[in-house]
């Protein structure tokens, strides 16, 4: 368990540790804003291509051998990444760090549920949601800490010394078996969830450079279904499909992906939204705006263990219902912010709603594995982490979409009570070298509140999608999970 949640704590934690230090990269690689872009979209996009592979890369070379490629690999990337000369240098280490990166938590999902006893999953599971749920969680202070007092280059550095103890771990610790069989590498259904997803992700990474009306985004976003609804008809008719389809047949596994997709919505749209609101409107620096978040960062630390033990004593059902509740509940407390909320309230209601994240969040990810047989277990992590990669992109590249186009509206209509017109706004700065000193103050005021009502709608959106989740939540199964013999089950790994 120790050495799998190394692994999984590096690959989730560098997902958006990188978000801290991008404007730091654009100025030491003298590179421009929507270039320096590339450097997450990239990643991600790679993610996205990398995540359906993994599950027949552990039946072809073994899953320990590939966890332990990964680690290796993942570390040897991050040390590129750091050593990065230019954007263009950067841009590639990080499409190359993207391959390990989106394999490892593939691999220690599977390796997970094959080898805990199914009475003990729900302790398990809450230990591993350490990595899981906790990186993105604590990323904006380690991240802001490394690139406002030593180097951003530090972000890729560290995971080098943590890929070695890890692999090291490994090898000392997990079997050597190798794979019986070599299943046939399903090329079609590769091409065509690849390119889906590839064309969802950068649809939604580019839609507001790009315009959501254009040609491009409208191409990619129509293309891209297509191509995964054409994913679904080939993985129905091979004999050997990438990611095993008949996982949704089982009620309880497609139920737990929805509540997934509800709750890593809710998690990284907040992640998203709370940072900006702290830096832009209230002007705190990187650091300053992590600090307030770490009182919900430990409740997430002190509650998923807490949460396993729940789920083996009650079930999945009450605890995600009640902790859906609560994320809505902490949702609607964030959406009174203005632009002098103290720091305190913030730090209260995202505790309030991160309670509700470590209640709900373990328990929908066990409920969905341990409903599928052992023989499915493989394709049902594959597809959660697909879930996880693709909702967390998209709602923060819809959600930030979305506010951008509010802000602009909202800032039209608000302009529009001035006698002027609202096409004047742009020329109120203007006004203060002719005797006018007070209009610049009003324009900057008028643009913080217009800026704060769109993190206002972002945080009402995520509560009515929660509550709709705790609705979701009621078809899940309760009581305590069926006891086995408390052993584990003999494995090829």
């Amino acid at each position: 368990m120790s050495v799998l949640i190394v692994g999984t704590f590096m690959s989730v934690l560098d997902t958006s540790i990188v978000n801290v230090a991008v404007p730091k990269i654009q100025v030491e690689l003298s590179a421009a804003p929507d270039d320096v872009e590339w450097v997450v979209t990239g990643y991600t996009l790679v993610l996205g291509i990398v995540v359906p592979l993994s599950g027949w890369l552990g039946e072809r070379i073994g899953m320990t051998r590939l966890y332990i490629l990964s680690m290796v690999g993942f570390a040897l990337a991050s040390a590129l990444c750091g050593m990065a000369w230019d954007l263009g240098s950067m841009i590639v280490f990080r499409v190359v760090q993207a391959i390990p990166g989106g394999i490892l938590p593939v691999v220690t999902m599977t390796m997970l549920f094959l080898v805990v006893p199914q009475d003990r999953m729900g302790s398990a599971m809450g230990i591993y949601g350490l990595g899981v749920v906790v990186a993105p969680a604590v990323w904006p202070v380690l991240g802001g800490y490394l690139v406002e007092y030593v180097d951003w280059r530090l972000i890729f550095f560290i995971n080098v010394p943590i890929g070695v103890l890890g692999t090291v771990a490994a090898l000392a610790v997990f079997p050597r078996v190798r794979p019986t069989t070599w299943p046939r590498f399903d090329v079609w259904g590769f091409v065509t969830i690849a390119y889906g997803l590839f064309a969802l992700l950068l649809a939604t990474s580019e839609g507001q450079s790009w315009g959501w009306d254009g040609y491009r985004i409208r191409g990619l976003i129509v293309s891209g279904v297509l191509s995964l609804a054409l994913f679904v008809v080939i993985e129905l008719e091979v004999d050997n499909p990438l990611i095993d389809l008949r996982i949704f047949r089982v009620w309880a596994y497609t139920n737990s992906i929805i509540l997934l997709g509800v709750a890593v919505t809710g998690l990284f749209t907040v992640l998203y939204f709370v940072p900006q609101f702290l830096q832009i409107v209230q002007g705190l620096q990187a650091l300053e705006s992590g600090l307030v978040l770490v009182p919900s960062a430990l409740i997430l630390l002190v509650l998923m263990p807490v949460a396993g033990r729940l789920y083996d004593r009650f079930g999945p059902r009450w605890p995600v219902v009640v902790g859906l509740l609560i994320m809505a509940y902490g949702s609607f407390l964030m959406a009174d912010i203005t632009p002098d909320t103290p720091r305190v309230d913030l730090q209260l209601w995202t505790t309030i709603r991160n309670l509700g994240t470590g209640l709900a969040m373990m328990p929908i990810f066990t409920a969905g594995i341990t409903a599928l047989p052992p023989s499915l277990t493989s394709a049902g992590s594959g597809m959660n982490n697909v879930m996880q990669r693709v909702a967390s992109s998209i709602a923060v590249a819809i959600f930030g979409s979305l506010g951008a186009s509010s802000a602009a509206q909202l800032m039209y209509d608000r302009g529009s009570l001035l006698a002027t017109g609202a096409q004047a706004l742009p020329q109120v700065a203007a006004a203060t070298d002719q005797g006018a000193p007070g209009l610049l103050g009003m324009y900057q005021a008028l643009n913080l509140r217009v800026l704060t009502q769109t993190y206002t709608n972002g945080f009402y959106a995520v509560g009515i999608l929660c509550v709709g989740g705790a609705v979701l939540a009621l078809l899940l199964p309760s009581g305590s999970p069926s006891r086995g013999n408390g052993e584990p089950m003999a494995i090829e790994m």
